[in-house]
């Protein structure tokens, strides 16, 4: 790979570029389709998965099919009116609920923190050290991941050399790149120690156990209690976790996800007084959109705010209320 080369592929994120070669190998060798493609083979492509892929997994496609063409000189076949109307038609007739994973709730992760604590110390007594390695390094991943609010990539993506702890006091970790991150400058994120589901201690005790002393944070360990040189890849969180939560006796594991860690910090503050700036502002989120996808209003909340309403409602006298909505107020004719 000559200079250019590498500063070319370098400007673009791997899991961008794995995707997108993805997203091409399926048009072209399991839906047959030839490149340079046509704005009506476009739409026969997407006419006949609109039924079984997501809108979002059909964009990602067009948007692979789009840089292909551009790249490489040709006229872009997904920005015709043809496309657009398929594409349109493919979310009237299939309209779909975005599917979201469960957050973890406090009780949750107590939960949960409470039963990998049982199972190290009894791993450590029966000298399983595969096993103590596994639940002090998922134990790590659980409470980082949910008091950073962290993404799946960006908790494989940590490095020993990246983070910094000062014992008792937190820790800060750098990202060279994220999600984020557009401008590609690195960001650097902080976590405070606290008294209980501590995730500095829990990093600690990760790096005492494992010996490890730099390249990649969270790692595979197997049977016999090895550690794999390189990181766990971010789509091996979900079946980690869920399966954690099966051992540890969660009901309903299978609604959990990576993104529950996220979801459940984002829930957590807002409940706790955070307001939107400073939650958007500790997590990452550059727009007030990518911040409201993980809150949701919980229907006891959503009860008591309704109640609020008309318990003021009612303790205001009709008269007032009368004239509060500028409503003329009807009095009987004079005899």
């Amino acid at each position: 790979m000559n200079r250019l080369d590498e500063y070319v592929s370098a400007g673009e994120r791997e899991n961008t570029r794995k995707s997108y070669a993805s997203a091409l190998r399926h048009f072209e060798i399991e839906w047959k389709g030839f490149l340079p493609a046509t704005a009506d083979s476009v739409a026969r492509y997407l006419a006949d998965h609109g039924a079984s892929l997501s809108m979002n997994t059909l964009r990602h496609r067009l948007a692979a099919l789009s840089r292909w063409h551009s790249e490489n000189g040709f006229p872009d076949p997904t920005r015709t009116p043809l496309v657009r109307r398929v594409l349109k038609g493919i979310r009237t007739l299939h309209p779909a609920q975005e599917k979201r994973a469960r957050p973890i709730q406090l009780e949750v992760l107590n939960e949960l923190d409470d039963w990998l604590e049982c199972s190290i110390s009894a791993s450590e007594r029966e000298g399983k050290n595969p096993q103590l390695l596994r639940y002090t390094r998922d134990r790590t991943i659980l409470l980082l991941g949910f008091w950073r609010g962290f993404r799946a990539d960006e908790l494989v993506n940590l490095r020993i050399e990246h983070v910094e702890v000062s014992p008792g006091k937190g820790l800060v970790c750098y990202l060279p790149r994220s999600k984020g991150d557009r401008s590609l400058e690195g960001r650097t994120f902080r976590c405070p120690a606290l008294s209980r589901l501590c995730p500095v201690a829990a990093f600690e005790a990760w790096i005492a156990q494992s010996g490890l002393k730099k390249g990649p944070v969270f790692r595979k360990v197997d049977q016999w209690g090895h550690i794999a040189g390189g990181g766990l890849a971010a789509n091996s969180l979900i079946p980690l976790l869920r399966r954690l939560f099966t051992e540890a006796g969660i009901e309903n594991p299978e609604e959990y996800s990576s993104h529950s860690l996220r979801r459940g910090f984002a829930g957590w503050a807002r409940s706790n007084g955070w307001d939107m700036q400073e939650l958007m502002e500790y997590v990452g989120w550059r727009d007030i959109k990518s911040a409201m996808r993980y809150l949701d209003a919980e229907p006891q909340d959503l009860k008591e705010r309704f109640e609020r309403g008309l318990s003021t409602q009612q303790s205001t006298p009709p008269k007032e209320r009368s004239r509060k909505r500028g409503h003329l107020t009807l009095v009987p004719p004079l005899k």
